[in-house]
């Protein structure tokens, strides 16, 4: 593949991939680990999800000016390196069965990951030329393929033979190799620094606040970005609820004896329909545009989703799920590859910035309530609804706002 001629992409690449490969590990593990000892509580383990998911709310102020006015390089490192040392605080937590700390950790080491997301993204984009954008977000689609269909197995693996403690050691050491391989990538000035050389202590409040202003402006001023971007509150939802509800549907619905085995089956099934949709999406869009599949892709899945909530039988769950994912991912990889194509380089991590927190919000608002209206007052079946609602209702919304944008956008692009 042509972008593994890159020497700094094929790192950049290994990097995510070891950060994954680790977060994926321990998060799983760690739900199993809640769900085994707190089975009667199920809100620890969408509390958990919190940790994730909050602590965007707490740094979005800062995450995508940081991105766009410091070395994107030393970002990216940083925030793996720390996150590795946070770990062995974990370590300590769970060791000693101390839980509010371990919230506390999971917390800030969240709150440290989002500052690796808008640099590396802003770094991918400074040594990619536009053609390969929707190249790379199919190969990123294929990752996380691969992640949805071994990565529960890996996390019920680690938890099961090396118990929650051996799967966050795991954890910390892919933050060590993620921050080493990104410390070897050598990057040209203007990408690791678009906007000039500028030291931390050059930043003032009021200079964060006027960045922060200036990538709504950004957005604000491109009505098809924008619009893009309007959809993502919902997408947080989705994101918020299926965080807990595949683990859900097997413990308290279709399989209680055996949720950890059938919980592991649905990332494997879910992982092939990714895998299956990845390879689809560059050859979909270029047949049928990228509104039409983005468009059509949530309608479809929408519809999938409701079907999940009222099947009681598992293979025919399993089978759905293989659909949505298939679905999905060219949808994903449609988002991947736009968005970089109309943001500048030198905003790239001003627009980011905004994307995240919008979907954390969303992320965060549902994950609250289904801790505090799970199982007492909505079902299973009721969270399929809600999450199938609100992406007919992104589906809905991109059909009436997106196709006259894009025209109007691909006739200022050839003038």
């Amino acid at each position: 593949m042509q972008l593994f001629k890159n020497a700094a992409f094929t790192k950049l690449f290994l990097a995510n991939f070891a950060s994954q490969l680790g977060t994926v590990v321990g998060n799983m593990a760690f739900a199993f680990y809640l769900l085994d000892r707190f089975g009667s509580q199920p809100y620890y383990a969408t509390v958990a999800e919190l940790m994730y998911s909050l602590p965007t709310l707490a740094v979005f102020l800062f995450v995508g000016v940081l991105a766009d006015r410091l070395d994107r390089k030393r970002i990216a490192a940083n925030s793996d390196w720390i996150r590795a040392g946070l770990t062995l605080l974990l370590l300590l937590a769970v060791h000693w069965n101390w839980l509010v700390p371990a919230f506390v950790v999971l917390f800030i080491r969240s709150a440290v990951s989002k500052f690796f997301a808008p640099a590396e993204m802003s770094l991918l984009q400074g040594i990619m030329n536009e053609e390969q954008y929707v190249q790379a977000a199919g190969l990123n689609q294929t990752v996380m393929g691969l992640f949805m269909l071994f990565g529960m197995g890996l996390g019920a693996g680690a938890y099961h033979y090396f118990g929650i403690e051996g799967a966050v050691t795991i954890d910390g050491i892919s933050f060590l190799a993620s921050g080493a391989l990104i410390a070897l990538c050598r990057f040209a000035p203007e990408v690791r620094q678009p906007n000039g050389k500028v030291r931390i202590r050059d930043l003032s409040m009021r200079l964060i606040v006027a960045d922060f202003r200036q990538g709504f402006t950004y957005i604000r001023k491109h009505k098809l970005l924008f619009a893009i971007i309007a959809g993502f509150f919902l997408f947080g939802i989705v994101n918020g609820v299926f965080a807990v509800l595949p683990i859900f549907t097997m413990k308290y619905k279709l399989s209680p004896e055996h949720y950890q085995s059938y919980s592991a089956l649905i990332t494997v099934f879910l992982g092939i329909g990714f895998l299956l949709g990845s390879a689809a999406g560059a050859p979909l869009i270029k047949r049928f545009t990228k509104v039409r599949v983005l468009i059509a892709g949530l309608l479809l899945s929408g519809a999938l989703t409701l079907a999940l909530g009222m099947t009681s039988n598992v293979w025919l769950y399993l089978s759905l799920v293989l659909a949505v994912g298939a679905v999905l991912a060219p949808v994903n990889v449609v988002l991947g590859g736009w968005i970089p194509e109309l943001v500048e380089a030198s905003s790239m991590g001003r627009v980011s910035a905004w994307i995240e927190p919008l979907m954390m919000m969303g992320q965060s608002l549902a994950l609250g309530l289904v801790a505090l209206a799970f199982p007492a007052v909505v079902s299973v079946t009721m969270l399929y609804t809600i999450v199938g609602v609100c992406i007919l209702a992104a589906g809905g919304y991109y059909w009436i706002a997106l196709p006259a944008l894009s025209r109007k956008q691909e006739a200022v692009a050839g003038a």
